[in-house]
């Protein structure tokens, strides 16, 4: 019979080769020096073993992460999301208000949840981990831990209390103490099992578009841009629910100097890591500076945080928003403070351009198409903001009132995007590149 301990002591001397192969690990641009545990839970000593394990990773110069993992002696790799037995316990666990070997798990107030469902985890998924239980509940396990409350957890609950109706209603969690604070390991949510995520629904209008070659986008049967619209109006509906839920403030001159200097300090970090993004800096830089001109009122509040294509699902009843957890490069602090809702806009616009450009990934240059990614991104565009602008709470406004703040943080975006892109898939590092240059109007990068 395994030991859980030895079993720790060896997953944690193999994971600094292992954990840089793993899709939802952050780190992939840099070596791993040393994995540190920093606590141990054992969920069930008898085989097959579970066990829950955090460690806290180093990587040069000095950054240090914590994440978690489930391990097991019943695979090869350890994995224990991939085990449907031992992941069924964690539901279980969840239902039973269960507290173990320092982790505390908890359904929400007024839910009963069924027991005894195996759960299978979804491959598709990058920066977490995230288990389907039939076709009831999927649970996300939080691979890079946030030191305290995830802000995905306390996001959604905040807008079930107001009953929005574009979020799946948040059912239970894992919670346990690191670095002395509560911290939330987990989240269970209802499960919509028909659902279809934007970026799939967007991409196939792509490809449609790409196929004809006469046509516009505005005559291809799978076009857009209804539901880029509907789209808009869902999103904005959220921020009105947010700022219902947990307030707002008059954003003024010194929130926008702090924001320009944050955005000014993240192109300079990048621009150290990536070459490519030189000779866009001085025009970044005067469109950073221009956001300072922002005669009309703004406010900020809380938001998604990383909002685009693929954090959106279209179900039968609407648009639903998922991971309020924000960028998972960006600090803590900077993910919970109140921020302009015009991030999120700008999040969106940014993922219209993804989706529009990346069947040119990697392809030889053809004008043609590059012309119909093009005039496909502006028409979704256009209809997003529209309906954004439709569904506004009198606070926001008509994002496009807002033009140079709006193209800062789009142009921001971009540049978070040159770095993800450099780190993690650097053929599609053209995609962002190309956009700065078409907004900065500093020339074309080749696709």
């Amino acid at each position: 019979m395994t030991d859980p301990h030895d079993l720790v002591d060896k997953v944690v001397a193999e994971l600094p080769e292992w954990l840089p192969a793993q899709r939802w690990f952050g780190g992939k641009d840099r070596p791993v020096t040393s994995v540190r545990p920093l606590r141990t839970s054992v969920l069930r000593a008898e085989e097959p073993v579970l066990v829950h394990l955090v460690v806290e990773v180093e990587q040069p110069p000095d950054r240090r992460e914590p994440y978690q993992l489930l391990i097991t002696d019943h695979v090869e790799n350890y994995d224990a999301t991939t085990v449907p037995e031992l992941t069924g316990a964690l539901l279980d666990l969840i239902a039973d208000d269960a507290e173990a070997e320092g982790l505390v798990f908890a359904h929400e107030p007024d839910v009963e949840l069924q027991t005894g469902l195996r759960g299978r985890p979804i491959t598709s998924e990058q920066s977490n981990t995230s288990i389907v239980f039939g076709s009831q509940y999927i649970l996300k396990l939080f691979r890079k831990l946030t030191y305290g409350e995830n802000p995905d957890l306390v996001l959604h609950r905040a807008l079930h209390r107001v009953g929005c109706e574009h979020i799946a209603q948040p059912l239970g969690s894992i919670t346990g103490r690191l670095d002395g604070q509560i911290t939330t390991i987990g989240m269970l949510q209802q499960f919509m099992p028909d659902a279809v995520d934007g970026w799939a629904m967007a991409t196939t209008s792509v490809r449609d578009l790409m196929a004809e070659a006469d046509l516009h986008a505005d005559e291809v049967g799978g076009d857009f841009a209804g539901e880029a619209h509907r789209l808009g109006q869902a999103v904005a509906s959220v921020h009105a629910d947010l700022e219902r839920a947990l307030g707002n403030r008059p954003a003024d001159a010194e929130d926008i100097d702090r924001t320009v200097r944050a955005m000014v300090s993240r192109l300079d970090e990048v621009v150290a890591d990536v070459p490519e993004l030189r000779p866009y800096v001085p025009a970044l830089r005067e469109a950073f500076e221009q956001a300072r001109d922002t005669p009309e009122a703004i406010v900020a509040q809380h938001i998604h945080g990383d909002l685009h294509l693929g954090q959106v699902l279209r179900t039968v009843h609407g648009w639903l928003l998922i991971d309020f957890e924000g960028e998972p490069g960006s600090p803590i602090a900077q993910r919970t403070e109140l921020r302009s809702p015009l991030r999120d806009v700008a999040g969106m616009l940014r993922s219209f351009d993804y989706a529009a450009h990346q069947l040119l990934v990697g392809q030889p240059e053809d004008h043609q198409l590059a012309v119909r990614a093009l005039e496909w991104s502006r028409r979704n565009r256009a209809a997003f903001t529209e309906g954004y602008a439709e569904a506004a709470a009198e606070s926001v406004g008509d994002p496009r009132e807002h033009g140079h703040l709006l193209r800062a943080f789009e142009l921001d975006k971009a540049v978070y995007e040159v770095a993800y892109e450099h780190a993690n898939r650097p053929e599609w590092l053209t995609v962002p590149l190309s956009s700065i240059a078409r907004i900065t109007g500093e020339g074309a990068v080749q696709s």
